[in-house]
């Protein structure tokens, strides 16, 4: 640490000090550490923040972590699941992973990663449902779940489940993103196959659905009309709703499949400090309350702090994967969902 960086520390670590003999260190902020923490973050200045998430909710993460704490610059470097993984890798062989923070949706492609991420626990660690947790080193930042979306200028008598996705009326009207896109579509075809039957995959198939690579495009492509209607992220048509485009949106009553995150702290990160108190936010009832009620998260909070729109917890069951099945049984059903799809990469 350089004098100017170590002064500044000293400085703003006196402050908070002096605020907690005072009584004036706001018990909010205390939710999100310590006041050493939140002086040795402000005083690093920055993270390097690594995400599969959509850049365009993520941005809205960080506007609103940096409201609350403005000294402190996010850097977001955003990829698709595989390529994060392979980058992720690459650099850390090389000794050049600048990530201070890895967030991933595919936790089965985040645990065998564990030792790369040093020990990290939140203030509130124990009010997380252990269902969302494949290790105390890797959290679910982000919860995202699945619903059902329809283009309300071409769909006058809209789909009420997952199971009327497979009626011949909607023939070449809906779309699906494929299976291979990472883990948040991987848990969604585990729950069409584990609850709405075997036989699901190939009556939606008949159905001949345009297939996408993942839910921004598809999400794009049911604005401008050119599908009706099909399984998309929440989190992704919700932001289209909120900015007035002609959609529809609703949780199907046979459940709502959610796909934790996991997101850790590399044992080689250059800013450790920031890197928790960002995470520390994001796990926070603030933090979580913004991601529900503005990007349309849910939450694996034990006791979640609010809903998305539309999500009535009485009529709609959340749907959490086996971890067990969702590493055992990968390769296998992705393989035959690609041959009942027809689709090759």
């Amino acid at each position: 640490m350089n004098r100017k960086i170590f002064a500044r520390t000293v400085a703003i670590a006196g402050a908070a000090v002096l605020g907690l003999i005072s009584g004036a260190f706001p018990v909010q902020a205390q939710e999100f550490g310590p006041p050493e923490l939140i002086a040795a973050a402000k005083a690093e200045g920055k993270l390097v923040f690594y995400t599969a998430n959509f850049a365009e909710v993520e941005q809205l993460v960080i506007k609103q972590f940096n409201k609350r704490f403005p000294e402190i610059k996010v850097e977001m470097v955003r990829a698709p699941g595989g390529q994060l993984i392979t980058r992720v890798r690459t650099e850390a062989a090389a000794g050049k992973l600048i990530a201070d923070v890895v967030d991933h949706s595919d936790r089965g492609l985040m645990l065998p990663m564990e030792d790369m991420f040093q020990d990290y626990t939140p203030p509130n660690a124990a009010d997380y449902n252990p269902d969302a947790l494949i290790s105390k080193k890797l959290w679910p930042r982000a919860t995202i779940a699945w619903s059902i979306a329809y283009n309300t200028e071409l769909v006058k008598d809209p789909p009420k489940s997952w199971m009327d996705l497979t009626k011949p009326e909607y023939n070449k009207l809906t779309g699906q993103v494929f299976a291979q896109s990472g883990g948040t579509t991987w848990t969604r075809i585990m729950f069409e196959r584990q609850v709405l039957g075997e036989d699901y995959w190939k009556k939606q198939a008949a159905t001949r659905p345009v297939l996408y690579p993942s839910g921004a495009p598809m999400a794009d492509s049911l604005v401008r009309g050119e599908v009706a209607m099909g399984p998309l992220l929440y989190n992704v048509i919700y932001q289209k709703k909120k900015d007035g485009a002609p959609v529809g949106i609703f949780f199907p009553p046979e459940g709502a499949p959610v796909n934790p995150y996991a997101s850790g702290i590399p044992k080689t990160a250059a800013n450790p400090n920031a890197a928790k108190l960002f995470l520390n936010w994001c796990l926070s009832k603030e933090g979580q309350t913004f991601m529900i009620k503005e990007l349309g998260n849910l939450t694996s909070l034990k006791e979640p702090p609010a809903y998305p729109e539309g999500f009535d917890p009485k009529v709609v069951k959340v749907w959490y994967p086996k971890f067990e099945d969702y590493v055992k049984l990968q390769a296998t059903w992705v393989a035959e969902w690609d041959k009942t799809f027809g689709y090759r990469q």
